[in-house]
This record gives structure tokens, sequence and C-alpha cells, in this order.
């Protein structure tokens, strides 16, 4: 049997004791030397980004409706941190590739037909803050703000491509109803 190594990241690859009689040392490395300077990432972003910005460009080949859709590369900026969260599990290219992806994705939509009208672009970033928490949700973590902000942003995004113009009046309105509650709680504690 061949003698395999497997490399876990909870397990530290290798470590000194250093024992001076009254006083102990410990130390511990996690990675190995030729994994490259300390806090650099192994992931290869440049050959991540290109690999997706050629599929996206293949596809807006083989749909020229995608050819108005505006900065392909924007959007594969959005899905190479998507890729490396997937890989690295950081919560930093979450946070970038989703709501970088959702910026990217409206122009998307509307020039494949899938969807139109304003309130689109709110409503992509509704969805991405509501993924951010379904994955914090997921991993332990609850679900933070980013649920409330993420409902917030997708129901004022879906009730103005649903109703036009209904943004216009009930959601100022609604925003000076609950002003006035605010109001009203703090003087009857004074």
């Amino acid at each position: 049997m061949s003698d395999m190594r497997y490399e876990r990241r909870d397990e530290p690859v290798s470590g000194d004791v250093v024992d001076g009689g009254a006083v102990r040392a410990y130390s511990w490395e996690w990675s190995e030397a030729s994994a490259g300077p300390r806090g650099r990432s192994r992931l290869p972003w440049f050959g991540i980004f290109l690999v997706v910005f050629g599929f996206l460009l293949l596809l807006q080949t083989m749909f020229p409706a995608l050819a108005a859709a505006g900065s392909v590369a924007f959007l594969a900026v959005g899905v190479a941190f998507l890729v490396s969260w997937v890989i690295n599990r950081g919560m930093g290219p979450l946070y970038m590739g989703s709501i970088i992806t959702a910026l990217a994705a409206p122009g998307l939509l509307q020039a494949a037909g899938v969807a139109s009208g304003s309130g689109l672009g709110t409503l992509c970033l509704g969805v991405a803050f509501l993924f951010i928490a379904a994955v914090r949700a997921g991993t332990g973590h609850g679900y933070g703000w980013q649920v409330g902000l993420g409902g917030i942003l997708a129901l004022i995004g879906a009730s103005s491509m649903a109703v036009p113009g209904f943004n216009d009046l009930v959601w100022p309105i609604a925003l000076v109803v609950l002003g006035g509650l605010l109001l009203l709680r703090a003087s009857a504690r004074r």
C-alpha cells in the first residue's frame, strides 16, 4: 500500500515544542512552504476570471440577444468571486460575488427577454442579500440583517415590477407611517 497523505485544513502540517525548563513554547504551521507567501490565496484568480469570461463570451456568441447585455466582464467578476467563495468559504467573496452579480444581472435578464421593468435591479439586489442570509443560516451564523434588507429590497423591486408607479406613492406613505409610529413610541416613553 502506498503512503498517501491527505491535506486537511484543520490539522497542522508541522509543529515544534520548545521546552526551556519553566517555559514551554508551541508552534504550528497549517501550510507547506511551497504553498506560496503567507496570506496569499492559492486560488488562481486570473484563471478563474478567464474561464468565466470566455464562457460568457461564448454564450453571447451563441445567443446574439445577449450582445446588448452590457458588461459581460462585470458579470464574470461577480461569478469569479462566487467561485472563490465555493472553494474557500470566505464571507468576503460571498458578499462581493453576490452583490456584483446582482448588479450585472438586470442587464442580462432584460437583453435575454426574461424580465424587464423598473425595479428589476432592486429585486436582484434583494435576492442577493436573501441568498447571503440563506448561506449564513446554513452555516450556523443566523440570518442577520441581510434577511431584513434583502426582504425589503425584494419586496420593493417586485412590487415596482408588478404595479408600475406603485413605489411612487405607497412606499413613501409607508415610510411616513413607520416614522410616525417610532416617534409616537419614543414620546410615550417620556
